[in-house]
């Protein structure tokens, strides 16, 4: 549906990497992902080099045989920014801040528009590099709780439907992240859209906006959708903005945040020892370059070894 020639399932963004005549580690598989380079302390992020990233995984060190910045010809990205149906029509007062993210972006991003609704995507426009084009398709949402349904199901759908290539995959969320059909402390929606976003690699940010009707002024679901947003990205590698449980005054901020972050990432390939089934494996990045971090997903997901 994408208008991709690229149709390979799973992460796949191609090997970048030259080991040479060096020998893989013994019982270990390569691994990438794509990770993110925040400063500490409000300054510019620093240029990392490969022998400035750690892979972690417990209190063992994996090998790390890549580290290329997302720049120059390794700098595509596939963005698609999606508004849950469910949103107050007031949203419209923030779409000069996403028409001008959006125009604003490099030429190697091509941006595409949904909207989430009835735990599935209507996609406003397709993934393109024409922005003006993406920005026309904004529009207000239906702003009626009737359309409302699990916004990770909705993400879900997309993710099943969104063919993997060369580029990077990442995904913006404006949402209250209120789940009527997966409750509150425990979602299997939310968990499965966690999943399904690391096994592809997609990097998911988040902007919380209240529902329409009783989930927009419930306490107990607008925290529980807020905490839920905060987690899928957390565990993906990507950010939630959130400014109390009303509406922000402005997106502008975050966004300008949003675009400092995706021009600051990096692919990583790191080899790590796979178990008798395919599955996820929990890993953490770290540098001890001075005001750096490196923010990337929580796991995973490792084929079986032979």
């Amino acid at each position: 549906m994408f208008g991709l020639r690229v149709a390979v399932a799973g992460f796949a963004i191609g090997s970048l990497f030259l080991l040479a005549d060096e020998r893989i580690p013994a019982q270990a598989v390569p691994v990438q992902a794509i990770v993110t380079v925040e400063a500490r302390h409000d300054k510019e992020a620093p240029a990392l080099k490969q022998d400035d990233v750690m892979v972690l995984q417990r209190n063992e060190r994996l090998e790390v045989r890549g580290f290329v910045p997302c720049q120059g010809e390794h700098a595509g990205l596939q963005l698609f920014v999606l508004i849950d149906e469910a949103s107050g029509t007031t949203i419209g007062s923030q779409f000069g801040d996403l028409r001008h993210f959006i125009e604003t972006q490099p030429a190697t991003t091509s941006i595409g528009i949904g909207y989430m609704r009835n735990a599935m995507v209507a996609v406003a426009q397709d993934l393109t590099a024409d922005h003006g084009l993406a920005a026309k398709a904004l529009r207000l949402p239906l702003g009626s709780p009737g359309v409302m349904a699990s916004p990770f199901l909705s993400l879900s759908s997309l993710i099943k439907r969104w063919p993997a290539g060369p580029d990077r995959r990442e995904a913006l969320l404006v949402t209250s992240g209120t789940d009527p059909m997966g409750g509150g402390i425990l979602d299997p929606y939310l968990d499965s859209a966690i999943a399904d976003a690391q096994r592809a690699g997609i990097i998911v940010y988040a902007i919380y906006w209240p529902s329409t009707g009783h989930f927009g002024h419930s306490f107990w679901r607008m925290n529980w959708g807020q905490n839920h947003l905060a987690q899928i990205a957390e565990e993906t590698g990507g950010e939630a903005y959130m400014l109390g449980f009303g509406p922000p005054v402005s997106f502008e901020p975050y966004l300008k945040e949003l675009a400092a972050h995706l021009a600051h990432q990096y692919l990583v390939e790191f080899f790590i020892k796979p178990e008798e089934k395919a599955g996820f494996q929990s890993i953490r990045f770290a540098t001890e370059v001075p005001n750096a971090e490196i923010v990337g997903a929580a796991k995973v997901y490792v084929p079986a070894g032979h």
